[in-house]
C-alpha cells in the first residue's frame, strides 16, 4: 500500500511509543456530582440521592491537558474499550495559528521546529507539521479503540486528502468505511472561487468486518412524503419493476407472475375477492416485463411492499424505505449529511444560549451532528465515547442528550489542552447537566442530567524520579501502569488492593501483585521486600502470578517452583508480553 511522506516522519513515527505515562489527577472543586436534573442544595433527600463521589473511576472524564499525554494516561484502563471517538482537530488553514508543542526527542526536529513557534498561513511547512502533529496522536487512538469501534475525524479541504492518507496508515486501507460530506453552512461565502458551504468526516473502523452501523436519516424530506402504518413510519422507495437490461420476461420467466390488490390495499399473490385488481409486470412500450424479486422473495416480505396507485387507475408495486428501522429495507444513509440542524451557526447558536447569550465560541459543531454520528455507530446504551479535541464540549453535550432521550449510561471522556478547558468546556457542560434557562428545547431547559470528574495530569512515571522519591506515584495509578505495560490490560474502575499480599488483579490462569507504598522510607524497608512466607501465600491461590516489589528474599529457582515472575521496582516499568 502506498504511504503518505512528509517532512518529520522519520522522527514522530515511534513517538507515541516513548511518551511518558502521567496519572490522571481528580480536582473535585471543578468537577459536578449532580448526576440528574431538578437537584436542590436545600434538600436532604435529593444531597443523598443525587451525589456521588468524585473519585468515581468510570464516571464521565474532561481533562485538562495536552491531549497526547492525555491519550496516554487513558490507556491503563481505557485500551480497546472506547467505542466510538469524534474528533474535530485544527483544520490547519493558516488563518488561525497553533503551536506544536510535542517534546521530540531529536535535534533535528527541534530545530526544525524552531523553538516551537506558532504554525499560521506564513509557515511554508505547516502540513509537515501538521502531520507530525496528528501522527502518534492518532497511533493512541487507535490503541483506545474496541476491536468494533469507529472513529469521525472532522476536516475540511486544506488537509482532507492528506487526513485520508495518513488514516488508510495507521489504520488500515481495509477499514476504511466512507469520507462523509455534510452541509455545514448554506449561507457559508467564505472560499476563493466557490462558497465552502460542506466540510468532511472521515470514517475509520478499528476493525471492519467487527464494526455495524445502524441506518438512520441523514437528510430531509417533505414530511408529506412520509407514511405511518403498524410499524412504523415508511416511505415509498424503488419500484419493484425490472428496467433497462434483462428486463423482459423471456430474460427470467419464472419472475414474471400476477400480484393481486384488494381494495383495502392488502397485496396477495392469489386471487382473494372478485374485486382484487390484478398487477402484471409490463414494460412502458407494452411488452410483457418481470419483477425485481422472485415469487418466493415477494411471499416472504409482503409486508415491506406497498401497491401504488398510476393516474391511469392501474397499479404498480414498490417498496418501503425504513430509514429508522435496522431491517433489510432500512434506508442507508448517504455520504452527504444534510439537516438544518446540522449546521455550524446552530452549534455556534446552541453555546450561545447555553451561555446566557454570551458567544463564548466560535464555529462549534452541532450536537445533532454528533449525535447522529454516535446513532450511525450504534453506539450502545453503556459504551464510552472519546473526544481528544474537545473544543465548547459537543460531543459531551450529545452524549447527555442521547442518554436523556433512551434512559442510557454511555460515558464520554473529553480532552483539552486549552485554558478554557474549565470556563468553557466543563462549563458548558455544567450547565448542560443542570439546565439552560434561555433554552427552547424543553428537555435542555430542564437540564439534561449526569455527572463528571475534572482531572489534570500529574507528574510523569519515571525511573529517575523513583529512585530519589522525588515523584513516586499513587498506588491505584502505579498498578494500572503496571498491568497494562506489563500485559496490555486496561482495568475498568478503581484498582486497590484485594488482600494483605498486595493482589490487584486476576484472571482465571494468572494473577497480578504490587508491593508498594509511595513512601520512599517505606520501599527501603523490610515491609517493601516480598517474603518466603507471602510468596507461599501466593503460591497456594493456584495461578501464575506476577509480583511488582521492591526486592526479594527469596532465589530465582525457589520463585520458579512457585510459579511467580519476580519484577523489581522501579526497574521493570516495561511490557514484557504476559498474559
Amino acid at each position: 500500500m502506498p504511504t503518505l511522506e512528509f517532512k518529520g516522519k522519520q522522527h514522530i513515527y515511534a513517538h507515541h511509543l516513548t511518551v511518558p505515562y502521567r496519572p490522571l489527577v481528580a480536582n473535585p472543586g471543578k468537577s459536578l456530582t449532580v448526576i440528574r436534573s431538578g437537584f436542590s442544595p436545600d434538600s436532604p433527600a435529593d444531597i443523598e440521592k443525587n451525589y456521588c463521589s468524585n473519585n468515581e473511576p468510570d464516571d464521565n472524564l474532561i481533562i485538562h491537558g495536552d491531549n497526547l499525554h492525555a491519550l496516554k494516561a487513558l490507556l491503563p484502563r481505557y485500551a480497546g474499550r472506547v467505542k466510538c471517538i469524534y474528533i474535530d482537530p485544527p483544520y490547519n488553514t493558516g488563518s488561525q495559528a497553533w503551536v506544536f508543542n510535542d517534546k521530540v526527542n531529536s535535534p533535528l526536529m527541534q530545530a526544525w521546529l524552531k523553538g516551537k513557534n506558532p504554525i499560521d498561513g506564513e509557515d511554508l511547512e505547516r502540513h509537515d507539521k501538521w502531520l507530525c502533529m496528528l501522527w502518534p496522536r492518532l497511533h493512541l487512538l487507535r490503541e483506545l479503540l474496541a476491536d468494533d469501534g469507529v472513529i469521525f475525524v472532522s476536516i475540511d479541504d486544506h488537509e482532507q486528502w492528506r487526513l485520508l492518507g495518513l488514516m488508510e496508515e495507521i489504520f488500515g486501507e481495509q477499514n476504511f468505511i466512507a469520507t462523509l460530506s455534510f452541509v455545514q453552512n448554506l449561507g457559508a461565502y467564505a472560499g476563493k472561487w466557490l462558497s465552502e458551504v460542506t466540510e468532511y468526516i472521515q470514517v475509520f473502523a478499528k476493525d471492519s468486518e467487527a464494526v455495524h452501523f445502524a441506518p438512520i436519516r441523514t437528510d430531509e424530506y417533505p414530511e408529506t412524503e412520509w407514511e405511518q402504518d403498524d410499524i412504523g413510519p415508511y416511505r415509498e422507495g424503488s419500484e419493484l419493476l425490472k428496467r433497462g437490461e434483462g428486463a423482459a420476461r423471456a430474460d427470467r420467466p419464472n419472475m414474471h407472475f400476477p400480484v393481486f390488490v384488494g381494495i383495502d390495499g392488502a397485496i396477495h399473490l392469489e386471487r382473494i375477492t372478485p374485486g382484487d385488481s390484478e398487477i402484471v409486470p409490463m414494460q412502458r412500450d407494452g411488452t410483457e416485463g418481470r419483477w425485481m424479486w422472485s415469487r418466493e422473495r415477494l411471499a416472504d416480505n409482503l409486508t415491506e411492499v406497498i401497491a401504488k396507485k398510476k393516474r391511469d387507475g392501474s397499479y404498480t408495486l414498490v417498496t418501503k424505505m425504513r430509514p429508522n428501522l435496522g431491517d433489510s429495507f432500512a434506508k442507508k444513509p448517504k455520504t452527504l449529511w444534510y439537516k438544518p440542524e446540522y449546521s455550524t451557526p446552530t452549534g455556534t447558536n446552541i453555546v450561545k444560549t447555553v451561555f446566557g447569550g454570551q458567544r463564548a465560541f466560535d464555529f462549534a459543531k452541532s450536537p445533532y451532528l454528533v449525535t447522529d454520528l454516535l446513532r450511525f455507530a450504534n453506539v450502545g446504551p453503556n459504551d464510552i465515547i472519546l473526544d481528544s479535541f474537545a473544543g465548547s464540549g459537543t460531543t459531551a453535550h450529545a452524549v447527555l442528550a442521547l442518554n436523556q432521550a433512551d434512559g442510557g449510561n454511555r460515558k464520554f471522556i473529553l480532552v483539552e489542552c486549552e485554558d478554557y478547558a474549565d470556563t468553557i468546556t466543563a462549563e458548558r457542560v455544567r450547565r448542560v447537566i443542570n439546565g439552560v434557562p434561555g433554552a427552547r428545547d424543553k428537555v435542555l431547559q430542564a437540564g439534561l442530567g449526569g455527572s463528571f470528574t475534572y482531572c489534570t495530569l500529574g507528574a510523569p512515571i519515571a525511573v529517575e524520579g523513583m529512585l530519589t522519591g522525588a515523584e513516586l506515584p499513587e498506588w491505584s495509578a502505579l498498578a494500572a501502569y503496571l498491568l497494562h505495560t506489563a500485559s496490555g490490560i486496561a482495568a475498568a474502575g478503581e484498582l486497590t488492593p484485594l488482600d494483605d499480599n498486595g493482589l490487584f488483579y486476576e484472571t482465571d490462569t494468572a494473577a497480578w501483585y504490587l508491593l508498594y507504598q509511595p513512601e520512599i522510607d517505606w520501599l527501603r524497608s523490610p515491609a517493601a521486600v516480598l517474603t518466603e512466607a507471602q510468596a507461599q501465600r501466593i503460591y497456594a491461590a493456584g495461578k501464575a502470578a506476577y509480583v511488582f516489589a521492591a526486592d526479594k528474599y527469596l532465589g530465582q529457582r525457589t520463585l520458579t517452583d512457585l510459579n511467580i515472575t519476580f519484577c523489581q521496582l522501579p526497574y521493570e516499568l516495561h511490557r514484557r508480553g504476559w498474559s
